[in-house]
């Protein structure tokens, strides 16, 4: 999403549809590795993290204003126009990294792909950001501060002795006397005969300049070896200590601070793997209460749990089902029921959830319908066949509620991005 400077007012927007960095020509081929697979805002709006399936994060951070608006007009133009709450934010670069490396599993023989599943922020303590990213089986928790970054800005190659090292010569050829000396290492006669150009700091020797600021990136903590199925899902906790990771059948509760133990909450695994019946397809904490925890699985069911009740909170918990579902059924009906994301309104209350056909805002005091069903795909409803024999229809789309509460928005087919008005 850019500002256009031709734009005749500053509240335009110029949407552009893009799955990798830069500018690409038309007809150039596009690497797999280039392409974005995660995407996500820090809670703030300050900062916008981005994964590629080339394993590489990389960081932007908000412009100030001030820089926007320089950027694109000129003083005249300032001056006619009221610039204090119509300019919408742009990003700029701030740091990459390279958060995970392509892996062999040589136990099940399986190679595990680089590429970035999820990415969360946490909390950001002493003005360091922090940020847990996940391929199919490893979670790594990262750190990035902000710091002076400083560069040798010219170093003289001529081989003559170091002050420092001629003083040392000096003394050890001459026996018996004891020169008094400075506070920085030199003899005082030396002092007396050096000349200004031969002091470290000045011209001659290295220079260090400090070319402004970076923030390069650290690995903290590596959360690995406690999932049998690729990740899912990740997300952090309103107490801002754990975090939890879902794939297919469980759930594991993590400390942040704790790489080495997880505990698992939800364990869906039948005792005879053919008795299967739903896999866990999503799971997102609460954003208000650390207790309360919600996650999604293939039949459409949306399960509330609570902690406090049980260790396992797969059988004390709340489910949201939509009850209209329960009628005629197709051999498609499970497949596109399935849900594949859900997010949690910013007042806790409201869930919304994305399967393959409908966009649903849920009530979490309504258990047995959605408040509001938005129709993505009704279009592809006659197609469903054909959708099932390219495997198209086992597509998952993702959503995400903005910062205010107030709209949503999904994907779908042919770069159309639906944004809606909510109720929340």
């Amino acid at each position: 999403m850019t500002l256009s400077a031709e734009s005749s007012s500053p509240s335009a927007l110029d949407w552009k549809f893009s799955q990798v960095f830069g500018e690409r020509n038309p007809g150039e081929e596009v690497q797999d590795v280039d392409t974005i697979s995660a995407i996500e805002f820090e809670k703030s709006g300050d900062y916008l993290a981005v994964g590629d399936r080339g394993g590489r994060v990389v960081i932007f951070e908000r412009k100030a204003r001030n820089d926007i608006v320089r950027d694109y007009y000129n003083q005249h133009d300032l001056e006619q126009r009221d610039f204090m709450d119509t300019q919408h934010p742009q990003f700029q670069y701030k740091t990459e990294f390279q958060s995970h490396e392509p892996e062999f599993d040589y136990l099940k023989s399986l190679e595990i792909e680089e590429k970035i599943n999820k990415l969360k922020w946490c909390a950001t303590p002493n003005g360091s950001l922090f940020i847990l990213s996940t391929n199919d089986k490893t979670i790594k928790l990262w750190k990035v501060k902000e710091r002076k970054v400083r560069k040798v800005k010219e170093i003289d190659f001529n081989p003559v002795v170091c002050p420092e090292n001629a003083v040392l010569a000096e003394r050890s050829f001459i026996g018996g006397q004891h020169k008094p000396s400075l506070d920085n290492g030199y003899c005082l006669e030396w002092t007396n005969k050096m000349d200004h150009s031969d002091s470290p700091s000045h011209d001659g020797h290295a220079e260090v300049a400090n070319i402004g600021y970076g923030a390069p990136a650290r690995c903290r903590k590596v959360y690995a070896h406690a999932h049998d199925f690729n990740i899912n899902s990740i997300s952090n906790n309103s107490d801002g200590e754990t975090f939890v990771s879902s794939d297919d059948l469980r759930i594991n509760l993590w400390n942040l601070e704790v790489s080495d133990q997880c505990f698992n909450i939800v364990d869906m695994k039948p005792t005879n793997m053919e008795d299967l019946t739903e896999v866990i397809t999503s799971a997102e904490f609460h954003p208000l209460h650390c207790n309360l925890l919600a996650y999604s699985s293939s039949r459409g069911f949306i399960r509330l749990a609570d902690m406090r009740q049980s260790a396992l909170c797969d059988h004390s918990a709340k489910i949201l089902r939509d009850g209209d579902s329960r009628g005629s059924k197709s051999f498609f009906t499970e497949i596109i029921t399935s849900i594949s994301d859900i997010k949690f309104g910013t007042d806790g209350r409201h869930i919304l959830s994305r399967d393959y056909m409908n966009l649903k805002l849920w009530d979490t005091r309504m258990e047995t319908t959605p408040v509001a069903i938005y129709k993505i795909h009704e279009h592809l409803h006659s197609k469903l066949s054909d959708l099932y024999n390219n495997d198209a229809i086992f597509d998952k789309f993702g959503c995400c509620v903005s910062g205010d509460g107030l709209h949503f928005a999904t994907g779908s087919y042919r770069f159309v991005l639906s944004n809606k008005r909510g109720i929340i």
